[in-house]
């Protein structure tokens, strides 16, 4: 499984990051986490509004920190 989390390395993008983390980790999943800080890169991807969250190709989540409950859904919908 791939994940990205997209954004600059504001606060939010952080915060994500470390939910993405969480739930990886909780779910016990082998999943590769990337993090795509390069403007370009982010926009490339689709993602107009950081941070974003991009699971096996998929733009799941733009613009918000989605809790640890809503992403550990979307990981477990792309296993």
């Amino acid at each position: 499984m791939e994940i990205k989390v997209l954004g600059p390395g504001c606060k939010n993008c952080k915060a994500l990051e470390n939910v993405v983390m969480d739930a990886v980790a909780e779910l016990k999943v082998d999943a590769g986490v990337e993090k795509v800080e390069d403007p370009g890169k982010i926009v490339e991807a689709g993602v107009m509004m950081t941070p974003g969250l991009i699971i096996n190709g998929k733009i799941k989540s733009t613009g918000k920190v989605p809790k640890k409950d809503a992403v550990k859904k979307m990981i477990q919908e792309e296993m």
